[in-house]
């Protein structure tokens, strides 16, 4: 009957290190999704914020919406935006996605 079943041997020292290594594809995903994916997405919020920071008055944006506008007065959360000729919208300021070059808005 011995045939059958196998005698229990007592596993040696180097198991340990062959668990530790079957993490290591793991890790090294981790690091490839980091250095692709998240570090990239950090960095494009990080100019973001610094780019919603410095509007001023007179800036030409773009919104998330498509609005072009001319900035004409910047709140703590919100910016008043002038879309015509007197007509002017409020906008979040987070809202705004692209900064324009001065002079945009007349060659359009």
């Amino acid at each position: 009957m011995n045939f059958f079943i196998s005698d229990a041997m007592a596993q040696s020292a180097d198991s340990a290190s062959g668990g530790i290594l079957s993490f290591l594809p793991l890790v090294i995903l981790f690091v490839v999704f980091y250095f692709l994916l998240i570090r990239p997405q950090q960095k494009k919020a990080k100019q973001h914020k610094n780019m919603v920071a410095e509007l001023k008055k007179g800036d030409e944006i773009i919104t998330n919406g498509g609005v072009l506008g001319k900035i004409t007065d910047v709140g703590e959360n919100f910016l008043t935006c002038e879309i015509a000729e007197k007509v002017e919208i409020k906008v979040q300021s987070n809202a705004v996605s692209t900064l324009l070059p001065k002079g945009t808005i007349k060659s359009l």
